[in-house]
């Protein structure tokens, strides 16, 4: 990686612990240097910038959350970069809420902050809001940052849009980050505009709230934006919609290519991370990058949920439990497993395992629809589970004593729940009230996850030998519809005959 070209620093004791890293390099500093190296520069060339796609979108988001808030100042900030070591940084990611309301994803716009500001009408308020985004603009050739700045110079990262530019993108009145602490300190204060910001988003952001405001209520208004933020993502619009169906193509492509390279898979030292490999390698070329951390876990490592070392050896014989999802550039995920037979036949007791959960899913789907509630769709796929442990004789009571709150024992092999919300995070609206979430009515446009599984650890001595080591979880991306649901995955097959089909078009003639 190429070094930073900083200036020498102050040598010896005397030096800032936190210069030191400028002690493995230099940067010329001369007069001469820097009339050279910011002169002789041709115009930039001419840039077209239309607006994005989900402009018209992010209005009306950002008009329900404000209708929430009246004569209130909302801070959205996008976030900061986040060091990895030393002085090297994690790829930026805008907050989701951010991007949901300003169509900003991939990598725009590091410390950059929307504010919903309350516009008066006749003396008072009238519960409307304008939109500003405050971002740190296109610096010129004639400034330090253009040839030395390694995190935002244009030497080093290339060049960051104009105001204009952001502004034709997002539909959104720009304005440099150097004013925003004028502009939120503008007329608030006691008996003035209360300034709401969405916590642990940005350090610095927040401590200019801190020092503008003085409500007892402050931190409580923060948790109730960060809430309604959150909530405001449950009921998807038609661009997400569209975003998620596309997550989704790319994530089907990317399960294809590890079929594929399954013999290599197993012809390696660490076959699982032959497998993440190609999904990741898959993601960041079709879309930005993965929604999470994949979870490529062959036979005993499946029965542990959220095996991420993926280290392990894939072996003929066994089965892999895949979980993957690729995230688009406009930062949606798709969140999708299958478990797969490693050379492409499932054994008996595998087909046997899998059909329970594939039942258990069927299950779930019958109720992922306009009117059940949120929580029916776990509760019809643990009926089904339990039936199914009870029939092979695994539990020490019926299925009925077993499903009722006192019971529970079934839940020892999937101790995970069944749905999750989804869109531009894995668990999207993660912060939603447990009313309009768990207890809430399914409604058309929640988009959500069905993942039934079923767990037998090798060491597990309450199962049969022949159970034992065998991990299965198969999960569905499910958009509600007006009329009942759409499984946005259904092009991955599902049933255990369709599997070992697909598996054996994609695989290499033996």
């Amino acid at each position: 990686m190429t070094e930073d070209v900083t200036p020498e620093t102050t040598q010896g004791e005397n030096q800032d612990l936190t210069s030191r890293n400028d002690n493995r390099s230099q940067r010329p500093d001369s007069a001469a240097f820097r009339s050279f190296i910011t002169s002789g520069w041709g115009p930039r060339a001419a840039t077209t910038v239309a607006a994005g796609p989900a402009a018209a979108q992010t209005a009306d988001r950002r008009a329900r959350l404000a209708a929430q808030f009246p004569g209130e100042r909302l801070v959205i900030p996008a976030g900061t970069y986040k060091t990895r070591s030393n002085d090297t940084d994690f790829r930026f990611r805008p907050h989701s809420a951010f991007a949901h309301l300003t169509g900003l994803g991939a990598e725009q716009e590091p410390d950059a902050v929307l504010v919903l500001d309350p516009v008066a009408a006749d003396g008072g308020d009238d519960g409307t809001h304008e939109a500003v985004l405050y971002m740190r603009p296109l610096a010129g050739r004639d400034t330090e940052e253009f040839f030395s700045d390694s995190r935002y110079g244009e030497f080093w990262v290339g060049a960051r849009p104009t105001l204009e530019d952001l502004e034709r993108l997002t539909g959104i009145r720009t304005a440099h980050l150097d004013d925003l602490s004028d502009a939120l300190a503008k007329d608030a204060g006691p008996g003035g505009v209360r300034v709401v910001v969405v916590p642990r988003v940005d350090e610095t952001v927040e401590a200019v709230v801190e020092e503008i405001r003085a409500a007892e209520d402050a931190g409580m208004r923060d948790d109730a934006l960060a809430e309604a933020l959150s909530e405001l993502r449950l009921i998807k619009d038609a661009h997400e919609v569209e975003q998620m169906r596309t997550a989704v193509a790319v994530t089907i492509e990317g399960f294809e290519q590890i079929v594929r390279r399954l013999p290599e898979a197993v012809a390696h030292r660490r076959g699982e991370r032959v497998i993440e490999a190609t999904f990741i390698a898959h993601a960041r070329q079709e879309g930005n990058a993965v929604g999470y951390e994949t979870i490529a876990a062959a036979g005993e490592h499946a029965t542990t949920l959220h095996w991420t070392d993926n280290d392990g050896q894939v072996r003929p014989g066994e089965l892999v439990l895949i979980d993957a999802g690729a995230e688009v550039d406009s930062l949606y995920t798709a969140d999708v497993t299958r478990t797969l037979p490693v050379d492409g036949t499932f054994t008996e007791v595998q087909r046997r395992v899998y059909q329970a959960v594939l039942d258990a899913a069927d299950a779930a789907f019958a109720v992922a629809k306009p009117g059940s509630i949120f929580r029916d769709v776990h509760a019809a796929a643990m009926e089904v589970i339990a039936a199914r442990l009870a029939e092979w004789g695994l539990l020490p009571v019926s299925a009925e004593e077993s499903l009722s709150p006192e019971g529970q024992q079934h839940r020892r092999w999937m101790v995970h729940g069944t749905s999750h919300h989804l869109g531009l995070d894995v668990h999207d609206c993660a912060q939603a009230r447990r009313e309009l979430y768990l207890d809430a009515v399914i409604e058309p446009g929640m988009v959500f996850t069905i993942e039934p599984g079923l767990y037998f650890k090798s060491d597990d001595l309450l199962v049969p030998a022949e159970y034992r080591g065998i991990g299965v979880r198969i999960e569905d991306d499910v958009l509600v519809t007006a009329d009942g649901n759409e499984n946005l995955s259904a092009g991955l097959p599902r049933r255990p005959d369709e599997v070992e089909a697909w598996m054996a078009r994609l695989l290499p003639p033996r």
